[in-house]
């Protein structure tokens, strides 16, 4: 097992995120040809698709009189109607046309970020334009290759608050008794493995009664299963804000450990964080599995059921970002269990001290 030292961490100044980096915009299937108003990392983003369907992202703001362009209409094939004076901006920003004048100024042109859409989202990245490959877009492959559907939250929190709860899933054992906690989580040995863009905590529970969602999962892949499971939580965080969960459980004693899952059920928890405010985010998340997938029905039972669990997490992280609020100087102790949630951190403030924006309190 990892071990860390009960002790402060740093004092509680809620962070901004780092600019060079993916996030999500939004769902591929909430960008059409109207425009669509979102915040990310505090920048107001106007999205919408060209008439060939290429996913767009410009600066939510005319260069005229910052009348936002979300609330105008889109014009030719790939252009944007400011609402308030009727300047239209292409793809890349450049102003179109100017109804007053003839002479464009040479000036009047919107930030267009780069853009990517993979995993059924859209991503943007609001940082360095040469810094940003696609091949840096975390891999949420399962979103492609396995069955399964999910939503979004709107949180009134940071997003490191989100990171740290998906980290440490020993939270289950306290607040998720009804569905997926269980006892055997926070005594369970781990191991954490880091490198400078990803962290990844491992957990075993090994011969232990299965909790009641995994139960329920178990018995529709194996109708009448009963016995005890070898049960896993493998946690894999990419920079810089996306965690993909490996989660299941398989028939006690049938070799999950060493790599056959066969006997048992495999989802993969995809969740991934963007940044609105420094306490503020939204939070993509979805559950896939690779059984049974030709079942709707399992989909949106499984989606429905792990909203409810969902709504008691929100309901703690929102109340924790109050307490830090109220907090301003009060430092975080570290116990073993956070040891995964640490080394975000970490890299994290890394990534903002080389961007030059950590706050100077730390």
């Amino acid at each position: 097992m990892t071990t860390v030292e009960a002790r402060s961490s740093t004092t509680i100044k809620t962070q901004p995120a780092p600019r060079n980096g993916w996030y999500v915009a939004a769902w591929d299937r909430e960008v059409g040809r109207t425009p669509t108003a979102v915040r990310v990392n505090g920048t107001p983003l106007v999205l919408y698709r060209t008439e060939d369907g290429r996913a767009v992202a410009l600066a939510d703001a005319c260069w005229h009189r910052l009348a936002p362009l979300s609330m105008g209409k889109l014009v030719g094939r790939d252009g944007i109607r400011c609402p308030y004076h009727g300047i239209v901006y292409d793809s890349a920003g450049r102003c179109a046309s100017m109804p007053a004048q003839e002479v464009l100024n040479p000036s009047a042109t919107v930030p267009s970020y780069p853009v990517v859409e993979r995993h059924r989202f859209v991503w943007v990245w609001l940082g360095d334009p040469y810094l940003a490959k696609a091949d840096d877009v975390p891999d949420m492959h399962q979103m492609d290759e396995w069955a399964g559907d999910g939503e979004t939250i709107a949180l009134q929190c940071n997003f490191q608050l989100v990171l740290d709860n998906l980290m440490d899933l020993t939270h289950e054992e306290f607040l998720h008794t009804s569905s997926i906690g269980g006892e055997n989580i926070s005594t369970s040995a781990f191991d954490v493995v880091h490198d400078g863009q990803s962290v990844t905590l491992s957990r075993w529970m090994i011969d232990i009664p299965p909790v009641p969602f995994m139960a329920a999962q178990m018995r529709n892949k194996f109708p009448g299963f009963e016995g005890n499971v070898d049960r896993w939580q493998i946690i894999h965080y990419q920079y810089p804000s996306t965690i993909c969960i490996d989660v299941g459980v398989a028939k006690t004693g049938t070799g999950a450990p060493q790599g056959d899952r066969s006997q048992g059920i495999n989802g993969y928890v995809m969740n991934t964080i963007t940044p609105e405010t420094d306490t503020t985010c939204r939070y993509h998340w979805a559950w896939m599995r690779n059984y049974l997938m030709d079942s709707q029905l399992l989909t949106t039972q499984i989606r429905d059921g792990i909203r409810h669990v969902f709504t008691e997490d929100t309901a703690m992280l929102q109340a924790q970002q109050k307490a830090i609020d109220a907090n301003p100087d009060y430092e975080f102790y570290n116990l073993n269990i956070d040891a995964g949630g640490m080394w975000i951190r970490r890299l994290l403030t890394r990534q903002l001290e080389a961007e030059g924006r950590l706050h100077p309190q730390n």
